[in-house]
């Protein structure tokens, strides 16, 4: 696979269009369209957007090289997952997380692990009614 048709991949496996792919990173849907084709490269400016807004691997974009996906820390999943929210979330949700945070500060060690419990055996019942009904 060679870097236009990476770049399509990602932009694929994202389901956005090349106009919509193009506004992501600042750059005109034509643009978008020549990389796919091949008839012009990104620029590294470009490159980086594109891994910095999808968590892609910048080696595999730029050489086919490892895996598409950068491989996250539970810190950097956790910032994505709330500025995801913040970012693009209705008023109630962003006061939603607003409001946990400001909780999560003022709890104990033990009120964590307490929550930590209860989550757990939430999941776990969650997956079980999931898996009696398949």
């Amino acid at each position: 696979m060679i870097l236009k048709d990476r770049i399509k991949k990602i932009r694929e496996d994202v389901n956005m269009s090349q106009a919509e792919f193009s506004k992501e990173i600042l750059v005109g849907s034509s643009t978008v369209a020549m990389w796919e084709l091949g008839t012009r490269k990104p620029k590294d400016i470009h490159i980086s957007k594109i891994c910095e807004k999808w968590n892609i691997n910048e080696e595999w974009l730029r050489t086919g090289k490892g895996k598409m996906k950068k491989e996250l820390s539970i810190e950097e999943m956790t910032y994505g997952r709330f500025g995801k929210i913040m970012e693009t979330g209705n008023p109630i949700r962003k006061n939603v997380v607003t409001m946990l945070l400001a909780l999560a500060e003022k709890l104990t060690n033990e009120q964590w692990e307490d929550i930590y419990v209860e989550i757990k055996d939430s999941i776990a019942r969650i997956e079980k009614e999931k898996g009696d009904e398949d």
